[in-house]
């Protein structure tokens, strides 16, 4: 489904309900799929968490996750210990371009029995589930959090428990922190110092109920449009003050760019405060990546500049998100400078009109541009994509006044 986004000057005043984190519903499921007894509330009704119980709930030899990258790392690592079960994990043609390699080696330094289908180090994979017989493991320090997170999930289902040692500088803290909190939340120990991450065996039937907080990320769409906006304020549930999340630096960062954060018990109102804009020479988003590519477009559309870094990770996500960005924002008069890990986007002064956005499979390229209709038409190229993390952002967008067709 191709979306016209019609120009439109102002957004109303709303409430919305957002949907679970798709970080925090994946993580939980593993988790209740090793303790059944878990209960899980506000579970995320985006396609990754759908595919993601899916595959927990099928008996089937063969997989397929198709573009659920946490699904295919997750499951790797739970399929792995699944004693005498044989199973082929496989997904669509890009993830079968995504690396699954270091998460593999690092199996099988404790153990387990994988195998490649095809391409060295690509999915599909071969899993013959097996009890480990190591309880430590060594990982490069700046790999994805997903690598680690999958590890740390399994980890209290071991009999010895697991010691993860990272080499290097960490560079996803937050998304390590949150899988060490939902542990905890659901009752199993574990500890992270000096690059050392300690879970311990849990011997006990686990039996708790969790509520998944809404994505932060998903918020990330909203305090854009408020960015863009005159004078608006959008109120969005349910949120916590002390969220597991990393993209809950969303506040800090767009107080920036003009907009107020106000918490009242599990909602928060976005409110276009100001339109001085003081946004940082520098921003490192190696903590919140997934926030990147709203940040571009917000700030293209308020005609400012931005030097993010730390986003090395992006490349190996649904696409290459910095070439995508690029690509995109050029199309529409910007002017963007990327590296390796780093964005430079150039002040601009005019916005192109009807221009179309290529998503690239990509929900958070349809999700990051939309909020532009603020200030010219454009048209978003394969809009249902959304649906991998957000499946009602644009039944939200039309409540707030979004005019598509």
């Amino acid at each position: 489904m191709n979306l016209k986004l019609e120009h439109i000057s102002s957004i109303e005043n709303k409430t919305l309900q957002i949907t679970g984190s798709k970080s925090e519903t994946n993580r939980l499921l593993i988790l209740q799929a090793l303790y059944p007894d878990i209960r899980i509330q506000n579970v995320s009704n985006s396609d990754d968490s759908e595919l993601m119980q899916k595959a927990l709930r099928s008996n089937e030899r063969v997989v397929d996750i198709h573009h659920a990258g946490t699904a295919m790392r997750f499951l790797t690592a739970y399929f792995a210990v699944k004693d005498g079960r044989e199973t082929i994990l496989t997904g669509s043609k890009r993830m079968q371009e995504r690396p699954i390699k270091i998460l593999v080696e690092a199996l099988r330094q404790l153990g387990c029995e994988i195998t490649y289908e095809k391409e060295e180090g690509y999915p599909p994979i071969r899993i013959q589930g097996t009890k480990p017989t190591s309880n430590q493991v060594e990982l490069q320090a700046n790999v994805s959090s997903q690598y680690i997170s999958a590890l740390m999930l399994i980890a209290g289902s071991l009999p010895n428990g697991l010691i993860i040692t990272l080499k290097g500088k960490v560079t996803s803290v937050p998304y390590i922190n949150m899988t060490l909190s939902l542990l905890k939340d659901v009752g199993i120990e574990g500890t992270f110092e000096n690059n050392v991450i300690t879970i311990l065996p849990n011997n006990t039937d686990l039996s708790q109920t969790v509520v998944v907080e809404s994505d932060w990320s998903s918020a990330s769409y909203f305090y854009s449009l408020v960015a863009l906006s005159n004078n608006a304020a959008v109120t969005i549930g349910s949120y916590k003050k002390e969220s597991y999340q990393g993209d809950s630096a969303l506040g800090d960062i767009y107080k920036h760019l003009g907009v107020e954060t106000i918490f009242d018990k599990n909602m928060i109102t976005l409110k276009k405060n100001s339109n001085s804009i003081k946004f940082p020479e520098e921003l490192d988003l190696s903590n919140s990546p997934d926030i990147a590519q709203t940040i571009v477009v917000t700030c293209f559309g308020l005609g400012i500049g931005c030097y993010l870094t730390g986003l090395h990770t992006l490349k190996i996500k649904e696409t290459d998100r910095l070439e995508a960005l690029k690509t995109e924002v050029e199309k529409l008069g910007g002017d963007v400078v990327i590296t390796e890990d780093t964005l430079r986007l150039e002040p601009s002064i005019s916005i192109k009109k009807d221009v179309s956005i290529a998503t690239y499979n990509d929900h958070r390229m349809a999700m990051a541009f939309a909020p532009l209709a603020l200030r010219t038409d454009l048209h978003i190229q394969d809009a249902n994509v959304v649906s991998k993390s957000y499946p009602d952002f644009w039944t939200d967008l039309k409540e707030l006044g979004f005019k598509a067709s």
